[in-house]
């Protein structure tokens, strides 16, 4: 008989197991987590969900509660927004016009402050213009369709460049506000360092009728970008106020 064409039984033991043995040991896992659990997979469920939140708060978005009424209109004191925490990862900086949230340890004292990005590394920022404007760059911005109604952009006058790694900010209220303006003679100037910044705020969550996204204005968008290297951290002029 030709050997070559007699059947033969075929070695299974060396074959992978099914797909569907690895899913049935998962859920073998989850069931016997939660029959260790009281509550059994409810309580499973709310604990991933638990877990998941606190990673979100860590590494994603934190919540934060506008305790002052320094950046109104746009935020109004017990708002709560939403701070995107991965906004200047990667690469990415603070622009002018960001609303953002920064430990202030290192630049206005103690606690966590948020305030509106008027001028990054190198930029000239002035106050002000025939007309009262602030001026960066050269360019004078138009900021009425966010400053607090009545104010005035600044009543303190400043001549000021943006170190390289940092940050010039005010409040949008500017009568109501304590924020670069206030420490120009202080050690470091008034600027904000970029890596004291915590993420930008994103959105308004509550109160569920003052909830929105909130968009960085226009105005900036026209500023031209410094010419120059930028000098030293001086000049010539909850979250906190």
């Amino acid at each position: 008989m030709d050997t070559e064409t007699q059947p033969t039984e075929r070695d299974r033991s060396s074959e992978p197991a099914a797909a569907g043995g690895e899913g049935r040991s998962r859920f073998a896992l989850a069931d016997r987590i939660a029959a260790w659990l009281p509550g059994g997979r409810i309580s499973l469920t709310l604990l991933v969900c638990l877990v998941f939140l606190l990673l979100l708060n860590v590494f994603v978005v934190r919540p934060f509660q506008i305790p002052s009424g320094s950046m109104e209109p746009g935020l109004r004191i017990g708002d709560r927004v939403l701070v995107n925490e991965l906004a200047y990862r990667f690469g990415a900086e603070p622009r002018r016009g960001d609303v953002v949230v920064f430990d202030g340890s290192d630049s206005f004292g103690d606690g966590d402050y948020v305030k509106r990005v008027v001028g990054v590394g190198g930029d000239h920022v002035v106050c002000c213009d025939q007309e009262g404007r602030i001026r960066v760059n050269g360019r004078s911005v138009e900021e009425s369709a966010f400053v607090y109604p009545g104010d005035s952009p600044s009543t303190v006058t400043f001549d000021v460049v943006v170190p390289d790694g940092h940050l010039f900010v005010l409040g949008d209220h500017r009568g109501d506000s304590s924020d670069s303006r206030d420490h120009l003679g202080s050690p470091g100037g008034g600027m904000v360092p970029a890596g004291d910044v915590i993420g930008r705020a994103d959105w308004i969550v509550w109160p569920v009728g003052h909830a929105t996204r909130l968009e960085r204005p226009g105005a900036y968008a026209r500023v031209p970008e410094a010419v120059g290297a930028a000098v030293g951290a001086g000049g010539t002029g909850g979250v906190h106020g």
